[in-house]
């Protein structure tokens, strides 16, 4: 699958969020104009987007919900649950701890850890909030493939350099923090100021008018993670 374009992966993720929001409204079968006009695709990029995978849906039939949902988790290898370790029991920790998007596209908060004494040892969704300490041994012996930093900028490094040591291999960083990992684990910053940064850009390029200005936000360069989970 390494020669599929990485925006035609980004979108299936798109149609899948909008697949189970059919499905959650009771709804079997969607044509692709329904489809793109939901995920704001144009309807001939997504029948182009399903062409590399094969043949789904039906001429003038539509496709079926339900079973295009199991073909794009195969795809994106959501099909099967994959484990998280969330490091931060703060408030930004806890909310995507209590995310139910995670389950439903098969991400599962396995283990939370933090490293202040008043918060090691609570509950956060029925997780017990583990002592940062226990980090490696931990991923380690449950098989954890990924890692949430979700803590103060001044520890994001050393919460990836223990999910490194624990054998994370992709490491999502919730913090505007420069972190560096080794080669082999995929990093991928969700810093939401640099995204602001990265739409003000666009609210910016252009004038009243619609006229271009000269003003240019810098949008950071960000990494992205494939789909091969």
């Amino acid at each position: 699958m390494n020669d599929i374009p990485e925006g035609v992966i980004e979108r299936l993720s798109t149609y899948l969020n909008c697949l189970i929001k059919f499905q959650q409204n009771g709804i079997e079968t969607v044509s692709s104009e329904r489809l793109g006009s939901s995920s704001g695709v144009n309807p001939a990029e997504v029948r182009r987007d399903f062409t590399y995978f094969g043949t789904f849906g039906k001429k003038g039939v539509g496709y079926d919900v339900e079973t295009l949902i199991q073909h794009i988790q195969r795809i994106l290898g959501s099909d099967e649950p994959h484990k998280i370790a969330l490091v931060g029991a703060g408030n930004l920790g806890s909310a995507i701890a209590s995310y139910e998007g995670l389950l439903q596209h098969g991400f599962h908060i396995a283990a939370i850890f933090d490293k202040d004494p008043g918060k090691i040892g609570e509950n956060i969704r029925h997780l017990e909030v583990f002592d940062i300490k226990d980090l490696p041994q931990i991923t380690k012996s449950t098989n954890i493939e990924i890692g949430i930093i979700a803590v103060p900028p001044t520890s994001a490094q050393e919460a990836a350099n223990l999910l490194v040591e624990g054998g994370v291999s992709v490491i999502l960083n919730y913090t505007p923090a420069l972190i560096s990992v080794p080669a082999g684990v995929q990093l991928h910053n969700t810093d939401p100021v640099q995204q602001l940064l990265h739409t003000l850009y666009y609210l910016s390029s252009t004038g009243d008018k619609g006229l271009p200005r000269k003003k240019r936000i810098p949008d950071g360069s960000k990494n992205r993670i494939k789909a091969t989970h």
